[in-house]
């Protein structure tokens, strides 16, 4: 595990592809417990405590590394690959 991230060139200024809530449970018509953002592509998917963890198999997918919250009031980020938060 890294002290730093190495990521970070890896950050675009993104917007949402579905800023209504998961991309893939709003397509399935079920439900989350919170939001993440892709910082690479902008895909929103829900967190690992809900029952689909979309944000980690988008990243398994496409091995996209940082996520961001997408829950209002928080700004943290996660590198996957560095498994570090980066504030």
């Amino acid at each position: 595990m890294a002290n730093q991230c190495t990521h970070l060139d890896q950050i675009r200024n993104v917007q949402p592809k579905t800023p209504a809530g998961c991309e893939e449970c709003l397509a399935m018509g079920d439900t989350w417990v919170h939001l993440r953002l892709c910082l690479t592509c902008g895909h929103v998917g829900c967190c690992d405590n809900s029952k689909n963890k979309h944000a980690t198999k988008h990243f398994y997918e496409t091995e996209h590394p940082i996520i961001q919250s997408f829950q209002p009031g928080e700004d943290w980020k996660w590198c996957y690959i560095d498994e570090l938060f980066i504030e």
